[in-house]
C-alpha cells in the first residue's frame, strides 16, 4: 500500500511559512528548521510494514520493499506542495516464498495485472508542531479509494553516513482490502490492514 509512505512526508508541510529555506546541517528535530525542496525516498530506508489478522489466531505481518517517493516542499505554501508515491506489489516479503507467490496471483495483488500501487497525496491537516493527517489517493488492483494516515516527523540533517541532507518521518494508515476488491478468504482473514511507514527522503543534490 504504497501509500501509501510518504504522505508522512506532509509532516514537514505542517509548520507552513516558519520553514527555514536554509537551515544548518543538524540534525534537528524542529521542523521550522528543514530545508526547502525536491527530495526523493531512500529505497534502502523505506518500508511499509503491513499487518493483518490471521483467521483470529495471530496478527500476521509482512513487508513492502523497493517504494520510491517524490517530495516538491514548499515551505511558504506548504498546501502546494507535491507528494507521490509508487510501490512496487512484487517486492512483498513475508519469509515465506510460498505465501509470497500466492500474495503476487489473482486472490490477492494480481500482479501480472497490477504490477504497482500509487500513492498521491491530496491534503495535509496539521496536528501538532511535528505531526500531520496526510490524506491522499490510493490506487491498488486498479481501484483508487481516499486513504488518512497520521504522520510523524522525526529528524532532519546532515546523515553522518552518506553526508547528504535528510528528513525521516514514520506513520500508521489502516485501509480495508474489500475496498480494493481484494475479498480472498473474508472473513476469516482479516480485512482492516494496518500500515506502519518508514521513510528517510533525500535532498536533491
Amino acid at each position: 500500500m504504497r501509500i501509501t509512505i510518504l504522505s508522512l512526508v506532509a509532516c514537514l508541510l505542517m509548520a507552513g511559512p516558519g520553514f527555514a529555506e536554509d537551515a544548518p546541517g543538524g540534525p534537528t528535530q524542529d521542523p521550522n528548521q528543514v530545508r526547502a525542496g525536491t527530495y526523493s525516498l531512500d529505497p534502502d530506508h523505506g518500508k511499509i510494514t503491513w499487518s493483518v489478522s490471521h483467521l483470529g489466531y495471530s496478527t500476521y505481518y509482512g513487508q513492502f520493499t523497493g517504494v520510491s517517493a517524490t517530495l516538491d516542499l514548499d515551505p511558504k505554501a506548504p498546501a502546494k506542495s507535491r507528494l507521490s508515491a509508487n510501490i512496487p506489489l512484487g517486492g512483498v516479503l513475508t519469509g515465506s516464498a510460498a505465501l509470497e507467490r500466492h500474495l503476487a496471483g489473482p486472490d490477492f495483488f494480481d500482479t501480472a495485472r497490477f504490477p504497482a500501487a500509487t500513492f498521491t497525496a491530496t491534503a495535509v491537516e496539521a496536528t501538532s508542531p511535528t505531526t500531520a493527517r496526510i490524506t491522499g489517493d490510493l490506487t491498488l488492483r486498479g481501484v483508487t479509494k481516499s486513504i488518512t494516515l497520521d504522520a510523524n516527523f522525526n529528524q532532519a540533517g546532515v546523515n553522518p553516513v552518506d553526508k547528504r541532507y535528510t528528513v525521516g518521518f514514520d506513520g500508521r494508515a489502516i485501509v480495508k482490502r474489500s475496498d480494493f476488491g481484494i475479498n480472498a478468504f473474508l472473513p476469516l482473514l482479516g480485512d482492516e490492514v494496518t500500515l506502519r511507514i518508514e521513510g528517510e527522503f533525500k535532498a536533491a543534490s
